[in-house]
This record gives structure tokens, sequence and C-alpha cells, in this order.
């Protein structure tokens, strides 16, 4: 039986996620718990390493600095990309995830910044790189993972990735 968090744990969790600011970024409140396998990189490491040894019903305040969160920002500034390099049927919008593929059929995330008359802005930064990330965290259960889930890298069932 799982009573902490650990590696191999699946853990839920109500959480609210602001800026240095104070203003809400991402809230489960409303919402199912987010559910995560830990020690699997599901979360960002800075949140994963404060959770470590928590069990159920503990409540915390974390500060996560940009190396441990999103990252720092680096390389290129957002690039222009004609709308028509995207399939006729993307309806792109800012802050949007697209997956983009390498010349050696890498894929890689980029993230939409802007929409034009005929053009995205896509950089490959995340949206929250450089910024210093505040979350309230409440644990509301914590199970083992099954040997499907340690192997797939993430929690299935209820709150997990069958549930989209």
């Amino acid at each position: 039986m799982t009573t902490t968090v650990a590696d191999r744990a699946v853990v839920s969790m109500h959480y609210s996620l602001k800026d240095p600011e104070g203003e809400v970024l991402d809230t489960s409140e409303g919402e199912e718990p987010l559910t995560y396998l830990h020690g699997a990189g599901n979360i960002v490491p800075g949140l994963e390493r404060e959770l470590e040894g928590k069990s159920v019903g503990d409540k915390l305040q974390v500060v996560v600095k940009p190396e441990d969160g999103y990252g720092v920002r680096s390389g290129p500034e957002p690039q222009k990309i004609p709308l028509s390099d995207f399939p006729d049927d993307a309806e792109l919008e800012a802050g949007m995830q697209i997956v983009a593929q390498g010349p050696n059929n890498e894929m890689f995330p980029l993230w939409v910044v802007g929409v034009g008359e005929d053009f995205a802005m896509l950089d490959h930064n995340h949206p929250l790189s450089d910024v210093t990330l505040h979350f309230d965290v409440e644990i509301t259960k914590i199970r083992e993972a099954t040997e499907e889930e340690v192997a797939h890298g993430h929690p299935h069932g209820p709150g997990g990735h069958h549930d989209h």
C-alpha cells in the first residue's frame, strides 16, 4: 500500500498555479484533480521534487524557479510561418501547442504565439519559460502504479490519459 509520494506512485492533487503577480494561470478548481505518475517527468521537476514524501491531505505552497519549471528562454525569437505551410483544416490560435517534425523525423513541440492574416508566429519556448511558478497543492489520493502505467510513463483510467 503506497501512502506517501514516491517513484511509482500515482498521485492525485488539486492545484492552483499563479504567476509572481498572483494571476491564476491554471487550476483544477471545479474539475477532477490532476493525476500523474511520480518520477516519470509528468509534471515540472521543481514541483515533483517538493511533493516527494508527502501524504494524502497534505497542503503545500511551492515556488518553482524557471530552471525547474518550463525552462529559461533560449534560441531564436518566434518565427513567422506562412499559413500555407499548415494543413487546410488547422485551426491555429495563440497559446496552442503543436508538434512539428524536424529534418531527421524527430518530433518537437512549438507554441503558437500569434496568428496573422496569412501567417502564424511560432516559438520553441514554452509560454511559461522564464516564469517563476507559484503552486498551491492539496494531495487527494495516492496509489501504487500498475506495471503498465510504469512502462507507459503515465497513469491510466480515472484522471489518466484514457479519460481525455
